[in-house]
């Protein structure tokens, strides 16, 4: 939140410095950033001083907001929370007046780089914004629209798509394209990259729509022990690629034989085909209630970013002992990297890479899965092939699996050492340093209730009250009690842990430390007498006995990340 107010702060700077051109730079009023305008040190700087403030700061700009260009839901969510997303189809009007230039598109085109200028266009108008570029706060990849049209980038990043966005924008034009020219670019215009998505479920709850993210409503999550494919959370973080599973190839780099590469078909006939069923969580899962507290940069996820599913495929184990994994090769190396086909404009893919140990493991279980609960899995979820993961936040089961690289160093991919990270309370955007953090991997102890709803109501006639819920746990460490309160944790009850559906032979007990689902639990309690409201409490306890902290201000973090406090709900008590 800091950061985007820094930012909006810089963007009212450039707006201040065109729409104030006749005032002399020490006219301009000295307000603070951090309220979203400008700080004591533009008013106390010359032009030179304001430039150096700037440049000093464009990195910790970039760096913080990487992952506009990269995976820009986070951004896009803090909009849609605020109420402030404008429909897809909003645009600057096309003013085609005599008191602007006309130019044509190859006038535009010579203005491609900062020592030209930069211009480019937006639905028929020309705009230079050579001054804006370097306070773009996904940095100079704002310069691959240079000399041309902006539709092609703001399609991928619909976070742009917002009305103080194309405010911005308009102080920055200068002219109108000519009809011709016009004409020209928008037959000329790439389809959107989200023009192919696949259909959702109607009952999910949006997110953001480009990239598209989304959770079921919380209580579909306790009516199954396996969550149907069509309404398990979907987490994206570029558009789903449309792959051809004849032509689809996997690659693997690393071994002693060389580069190889692995047809869909070969990977099913060549490796056993094994199955787990296992947990998916999102690291951002419950981050709305980190919002409650500060505001953080993040999809502003419910407590359904999490989701049980039958998975199979071939182990990765089996395919790297295959192709010639061995001691030598461990000996030198310690991740294992993958990356997804799923790029953005400048082909940069999703990517990120987990510990060794993990990957080639017999008991780690890591799968190069094509089927989910039975079927292949669906587009939204990684067809052909996924990595799954079990045990490990789902960020590094990367989807629609192009790479496989075993390696001595993680992966470079902005995912696995920007974003993805813990931090102390204290830390903010301008103090945070990602490289003192190790990526997430296994994931803490975790529970939520699915039912009663918040502000709900339950009668009082009933005489009980009954609660579900899930709890699950990281690093394969089974689940060994929920406790559940109805008077704010003043008084505990243990609930009944479910691993199967009702109706259904419970699933045997999981090889120690080869814990990958959750478990579904419910208890009814008695309703107090004179009780008006209930304040419902859960927390889970796993078999390393790690149970949830009891609020959640001690384990904020500016991502929003690892949300797991004692989950609350108050619901009425109604005669």
């Amino acid at each position: 939140m800091q950061h985007l107010k820094h930012c909006q702060g810089l963007a009212q700077v450039f707006l201040i410095r065109s729409q104030s051109s006749r005032l002399s730079k020490s006219s301009i009023p000295s307000l603070s950033v951090w309220d979203g305008h400008l700080s004591s040190r533009w008013r106390s700087t010359g032009s030179h001083g304001r430039q150096k403030y700037f440049n000093d700061r464009l990195p910790k700009f970039r760096f913080a907001l990487a992952g506009l260009l990269a995976g820009t839901g986070a951004v896009l969510a803090y909009k849609l929370q605020q109420g402030k997303w404008a429909a897809t189809s909003a645009k600057l009007p096309v003013t085609q007046t005599s008191t602007l230039p006309v130019y044509t598109l190859e006038e535009v085109t010579k203005h491609c780089s900062l020592d030209n200028g930069v211009w480019v266009t937006y639905k028929g108008d020309v705009y230079d914004i050579t001054e804006f570029v370097a306070m773009h706060p996904g940095g100079d990849k704002i310069l691959l629209a240079a000399g041309g049209a902006l539709e092609p980038y703001w399609a991928l990043y619909a976070v742009h798509q917002q009305d103080h966005v194309l405010e911005i924008l308009s102080e920055y034009k200068i002219g109108v394209l000519n009809p011709e020219s016009y004409k020209k670019q928008e037959s000329a215009n790439p389809l959107d990259p989200y023009s192919a998505e696949p259909t959702r479920h109607p009952a999910l709850q949006i997110n953001s729509l480009k990239p598209f993210n989304a959770e079921p409503p919380a209580s579909l999550l306790s009516d199954n022990y396996i969550t149907p494919s069509v309404v398990f959370f979907k987490r994206n973080h570029l558009p789903v690629p449309r792959l051809d599973p004849e032509t689809y190839r996997l690659e693997i780099e690393g071994l002693p034989g060389g580069v190889v590469s692995l047809s869909l078909s070969e990977l099913k006939s060549r490796f056993p085909k094994h199955t787990i069923t296992a947990t998916l969580q999102c690291a951002g899962n419950r981050r709305s209630e980190m919002n409650k507290v500060k505001q953080v940069k993040g999809l502003n996820w419910g407590i359904a970013a999490i989701g049980n599913a039958t998975w199979s495929g071939a182990r990765l184990r089996d395919v790297l002992l295959y192709y010639g994994f061995g001691p030598e090769t461990a000996a030198k190396a310690k991740h294992v990297q993958f990356e997804g086909l799923d790029r953005d404009v400048t082909g940069t893919a999703y990517g990120a890479s987990i510990p060794l140990n993990k990957a080639v493991s017999e008991e780690g279980d890591v799968l190069l899965a094509y089927e989910m609960n039975g079927e292949d899995v669906p587009p939204d979820h990684g067809y052909p092939v996924r990595v799954l993961v079990p045990g490990v936040v789902g960020a590094r089961s990367v989807k629609w699996l192009g790479k496989i690289v075993v390696s001595n160093e993680e992966s470079k991919s902005h995912w696995q050492q920007n974003d993805y990270k813990g931090f102390s309370p204290g830390t903010d955007w301008d103090t945070v340093d990602f490289k003192s953090a190790p990526a997430i991997q296994e994931l803490p102890i975790q529970s939520a209730i699915t039912h009663p709803a918040e502000g709900t109501s339950v009668d009082l006639s009933d005489k009980e009250v009954t609660v579900k819920g899930y709890a699950w746990s990281g690093g394969g460490r089974e689940v060994v009690r929920v406790d559940v309160s109805i008077d704010g944790g003043k008084t505990w009850h243990v609930a009944r842990l479910c691993t199967s559906d009702k109706g259904q032979h419970p699933a045997p007990p999981p090889p120690p430390g080869r814990a990958w689902s959750w478990k579904l639990w419910e208890i009814d309690i008695p309703i107090p007498h004179k009780a008006q409201e209930l304040e419902i409490v859960c927390k889970a306890v796993d078999s390393s006995y790690n149970t949830q902290p009891d609020t959640v201000a001690p384990i904020w973090n500016l991502r929003g990340v690892l949300s797991n406090a004692w989950h609350r709900v108050k619901v009425k008590v109604s005669e």
